[in-house]
């Protein structure tokens, strides 16, 4: 891999990480369209690092936030900040489901063309349109107006938790977003759309470090593999903190549309580009 395709791929994916278009199907587009042609498990680790950036960019966005939530869990302050985590760590029990149990399947699915990316990006776009109107007749029926307040709605319940959790657990599909799915299941179930956002970027951290923390020892265990690996450090550097520095500002623009109920453009988006990986495949 070069290093400009690394630099695309990687500010592909701090776009597309957070706004709910599936980071994983633009990198496969990307990767068809730049002609970059890696083995299915380094195309996963390549997508696992680039992941991994938007993880400390998120973190970074989220900071004041992410700072207490550590300081309640950790120093078992028994608040609602604690119980907040405890709320994230269920949501991560069906991903690490997936993770533990069919990691091998879901690693086929990476690098296989785009007939599955488009019709992946076509149920995204459903799920944002439902989502969208859904919202939208909910505000109407409150206030008689289309105004949709980043404040209406109720706060994550355990049960939200886990539900959210299941939704990100099936958005391991290339052009299944992860982001779209995990917020329009959390508006569509009636949480706060402030609050379905960050949660929906918080609650990635746990699986992808824990992903990327498995990578690290397996590479570390085997030095002639890294020797041999199709990918060199430079290109892996390049991608990451092109990922990690657009992620920083994409992440904070996405919380501002969630709040604001755009999530219909997106949803238009993802059809258009989903009917091209169609045709183009």
């Amino acid at each position: 891999m070069e290093w400009i395709d690394a630099l695309i791929l990687g500010i592909v994916q701090g776009l597309s990480e957070y706004l709910p278009i599936s980071s994983s199907g633009h990198l496969e587009i990307f990767r068809q369209m730049l002609g970059v042609d890696l083995p299915s498990d380094k195309v996963l680790e390549f997508d696992i690092l680039l992941h991994a950036a938007t993880v400390l960019s998120t973190i970074v966005v989220l900071w004041p936030m992410f700072s207490g939530l550590c300081r309640s869990f950790f120093t078992f302050r028994r608040d609602d900040n604690f119980y907040y985590v405890c709320k994230l760590l269920l949501s991560c029990i069906p991903i690490g489901i997936v993770g533990i149990c069919f990691k091998d399947y879901v690693e086929s699915f990476f690098g296989n063309g785009l007939s599955l990316v488009g019709v992946c990006l076509l149920i995204t776009a459903c799920l944002l349109a439902f989502a969208h109107y859904t919202g939208m007749r909910e505000a109407r029926n409150s206030s008689g107006t289309d105004m949709v307040p980043a404040s209406r709605g109720r706060d994550i319940t355990w049960l939200d938790a886990f539900i959210i959790g299941c939704a990100q657990s099936l958005a391991v599909l290339p052009g299944l977003s992860r982001s779209g799915t995990t917020i329009a299941t959390g508006i569509i179930i009636g949480d706060k759309r402030d609050q379905v956002a960050q949660f929906s970027f918080l609650m990635v951290i746990i699986p992808i470090l824990g992903e990327a923390l498995l990578d690290l020892k397996d590479l570390l265990a085997s030095p002639a593999a890294e020797q041999s690996a199709p990918i060199g450090a430079g290109p892996m550097a390049i991608g990451f903190f092109a990922s990690f520095i657009v992620g920083c500002c994409a992440c904070k623009w996405m919380i501002n549309l969630v709040k604001k109920g755009k999530l219909i453009w997106f949803s238009i988006y993802c059809v258009a580009a989903g009917l091209l990986c169609l045709l183009w495949h």
